[in-house]
């Protein structure tokens, strides 16, 4: 084989590519694609953990929701109940003092009514001792002409043989 310059050239450059791409192959080929499909393997084992992650985080949101709402429900229901509670004590002390007012009117128109009998027996009396005295004043004044009484006493002893 007489090759020149550029022929041999071809020819040697071709053997040493087929006998790297062969020790390529044998040696390094299979390294790089374990490697290639190794880091194949793990990036998609990282999207799929990547995908359960925002999976759990749409979870965990939506029951945070969940909870923030049972959280406002319980808070209203609370806020009801102290609304009520309240209402029911001031109605509850509405009553209270109407009742303890009503009881203080009874006992005062008692106490006047009590005053005012009270009042007019004492103003009875009085009335019944000033006619008393009146009416022995007359008597005197009547009683001490002696025409006078013999006259008072026909005209009683006629009235008392009458009836």
């Amino acid at each position: 084989m007489n090759f020149t310059a550029p022929e041999s050239l071809i020819f040697w450059t071709t053997i040493i590519f087929i006998v790297f791409f062969f020790l390529l192959k044998k040696f390094a080929w299979k390294p790089i694609l374990g490697a290639v499909k190794s880091r194949e393997e793990s990036i998609n084992n990282a999207l799929e953990s990547a995908e359960k992650a925002k999976l759990e985080m749409q979870n965990l949101q939506a029951d945070n929701e969940k909870l923030l709402q049972e959280a406002r429900a319980e808070r209203e229901v609370m806020l009801k109940e102290a609304r009520e509670m309240k209402n029911n004590m001031i109605e509850s002390a509405k009553s209270e003092a109407q009742t303890q007012a009503n009881k203080m009117i009874v006992q005062a128109q008692t106490a006047i009514e009590s005053e005012k009998k009270a009042a007019i027996a004492e103003l009875k009396s009085q009335v019944a001792g000033i006619s008393l005295e009146i009416a022995e004043k007359v008597m005197r004044t009547e009683l001490s002409n002696n025409d006078k009484q013999l006259q008072l006493v026909e005209t009683m002893l006629a009235e008392k043989s009458l009836n």
